[in-house]
C-alpha cells in the first residue's frame, strides 16, 4: 500500500477537501464563494485553499459525476494540474453546458474533485525513427471504432 502524504493547507477547517467514503480517490474540493453560473457561462470558482503538495506529487482537479450528468457542470481544462511547487489558492474553471436553467453555487458546495498522484519524470531522448507498434500512427478516432455493416 501507498504511504498517504502530509499536505500542509491553509484553509478554513470547513474548506479543507476530505473523502466522501474510505477508499474514494477524488477529495471534494468546496467553493468559497456564491454565484449563479448562467446557461452556457464559466467562471473561475474559488476554494479558499492553497497547499504545498511534495516533490514527487502533483494534484489533479476533476469534474464531480453527479454536476456533470444531472445539471451539465464541469471542469474545463480537465484535469487541471496542480504542480508540486504552486503556492497559491486553488481555483476552479468551471463551465455550465446546460443550454436552458442556470445553475446556482453557495459557499461550501462541493464543485469538483482533487485526486494527488505520484509522479514521475521522462527523459526524453531523440531518435531519427520510433519502433513499430499495432496502433502504429493512428490518431483521434483511429481505435474503438466498429466498422460500418452495409446490407445489400
Amino acid at each position: 500500500m501507498n504511504e498517504e502524504p502530509q499536505i500542509p493547507i491553509v484553509a478554513e477547517p470547513s474548506q479543507i477537501p476530505s473523502y466522501a467514503q474510505p477508499g474514494d480517490a477524488g477529495a471534494d474540493l468546496r467553493s468559497a464563494e456564491s454565484l449563479v453560473l448562467g446557461p452556457g457561462e464559466r467562471a473561475l470558482v474559488a476554494t479558499g485553499i492553497s497547499f504545498a503538495l511534495p516533490d514527487g506529487f502533483a494534484a489533479f482537479v476533476v469534474p464531480r459525476s453527479g454536476l456533470a450528468v444531472k445539471h451539465g457542470i464541469t471542469v474545463l481544462n480537465s484535469p487541471g494540474t496542480i504542480d508540486a511547487g504552486y503556492r497559491g489558492e486553488v481555483k476552479v474553471p468551471l463551465v455550465n453546458l446546460d443550454q436552458h436553467a442556470a445553475f446556482e453555487i453557495g459557499i461550501g458546495d462541493r464543485i469538483a474533485q482533487l485526486i494527488v498522484i505520484p509522479v514521475s519524470h521522462a527523459t526524453f531522448v531523440p531518435v531519427s525513427e520510433l519502433s513499430e507498434s499495432v496502433r502504429g500512427s493512428g490518431g483521434f478516432g483511429s481505435t474503438g471504432v466498429r466498422d460500418a455493416v452495409t446490407s445489400a
